[in-house]
């Protein structure tokens, strides 16, 4: 199969390592793409918004599957222009996506089918949680325990977006549940946990995730696939938006039961590179199923490993990016067994630089949580470049479980 992978991500360079290990693909194309992901396939100067160019694209190369990753194009209805032009996707329309681009539609699902989800508040009150109602790369989400930190949260999202949502507080640890779907049929992935905050011990504001690992051991993430996943695809399907790619729900588990934050319409960044060296099967094939309609046959095992993501980061992130300083270590990262994906690099002359927020990813596999830990952090020390940073308790309460 000829494939194109859409984005430039961290999660994208995952998406192009695990595709490329199938022994179904014969062409890999990554558009734009950037040096991580020029490695698995040949990346083309067509930015992941604008359909046309990959509509072209897809004609030119004959494409078999185009699977599309971040959420923005999605949203945008990508999708839905390569599918009426008989291009194959995995990746959902505009419609089904709206579970993620908007806040109060995926409130209206969850409310039709009676999953449980935290509720709105008539008023803005302190404790409580300010959610921009679009798409905000994962920091539109202020939590608020202050009536200072609610004033702050109200003015930063009315800069995203004139809509947003007030929640009551839920208390509990979170974990990201995934399924991969085909409008009907929802097939479990591996569970994770992202750590949303910027800093140590959840300090700091929200970004779009510094670290995740997998397993997540507290809970039965194939039964809560039935309970959440299932009906919502239902739902989503009776209202002519049929669901095609991954829905990823992020779950607290509170003492009341799980409570569904968010949808997402697309694998999770960084959890999908915890997430993707973890299933034994093939992942093309499954893609492909799913973007015909079918994917009852599918079986996508978990390995026993753990995998641990450490995201490495520009200084000044999330408030700034960093464009232009050399990277060091990448090699030598990779040397101490880690992969390394890259989420915000460039290439120049023969120099990787950086070109982002979210800089590199590095997962560290191991037969446990605490192994793998080790491995990517071994592996993170070694990388380099001006303001570089990263978090030092990823995984680190469940590395002693």
């Amino acid at each position: 199969m000829k494939v194109l992978v859409v984005g430039s991500g961290g999660r994208e360079h995952a998406l192009a390592w695990k595709l490329a290990q199938s022994p179904g693909l014969t062409e890999l194309h990554c558009a734009p793409g950037n040096p991580g992901l020029a490695r698995h396939g040949s990346c083309h100067p067509v930015l992941a918004e604008d359909a046309d160019g990959l509509l072209d694209l897809a004609r030119s190369l004959d494409l078999d599957l185009v699977v599309v990753g971040p959420e923005a194009p999605l949203v945008a209805g990508v999708a839905d222009a390569l599918r009426h032009n008989g291009v194959a996707v995995f990746g959902p329309g505009a419609a089904a996506a709206r579970i993620e681009g908007s806040k109060s539609f995926a409130k209206d699902v969850l409310r039709s089918v009676g999953v449980p989800t935290a509720p709105n508040l008539p008023i803005a009150k302190p404790p409580c949680v300010v959610k921009a109602d679009g798409l905000a790369a994962g920091k539109g989400v202020f939590v608020c325990r202050t009536q200072p930190e609610l004033e702050a949260a109200l003015r930063a999202v009315r800069v995203i977006g004139p809509s947003f949502v007030v929640e009551k507080l839920l208390e509990g640890p979170e974990v990201s549940i995934l399924a991969l779907c085909d409008g009907r049929n929802a097939i479990p992935l591996p569970a994770a946990r992202d750590f949303k905050r910027a800093f140590d011990d959840d300090e700091g504001p929200n970004t779009g995730g510094m670290g995740s690992y997998s397993p997540v051991s507290e809970i039965d993430h194939e039964q809560l696939v039935e309970q959440i996943h299932a009906p919502v695809l239902a739902e989503l399907s009776r209202r002519s938006a049929p669901f095609v790619g991954v829905l990823f729900a992020g779950l607290m588990l509170t003492d009341d039961g799980p409570r569904v934050l968010e949808f997402n319409c697309r694998l999770g960044d960084p959890e999908a590179q915890s997430i993707l060296p973890r299933i034994d099967g093939d992942l093309l094939g499954a893609f492909a199923a799913a973007a015909a309609g079918d994917a009852s046959s599918v079986a996508l095992a978990a390995d026993p490993a753990a995998a641990v993501t450490v995201v490495v980061a520009a200084g000044e992130y999330p408030a700034h990016g960093d464009s232009g300083s050399p990277i060091y270590g990448i090699a030598d990262a990779e040397g101490e067994g880690a992969l390394v994906f890259h989420a915000g690099t460039a290439q120049r002359d023969d120099r990787i630089v950086t070109n982002g927020g979210r800089i590199l990813d590095v997962t560290g596999i191991g037969a446990t949580i605490a192994e793998a830990r080790q491995h990517a952090y071994a592996a993170a020390d070694r990388i380099a470049f001006e303001g570089a940073r990263f978090r030092r308790d990823i995984a680190a309460e469940a590395a002693l479980v």
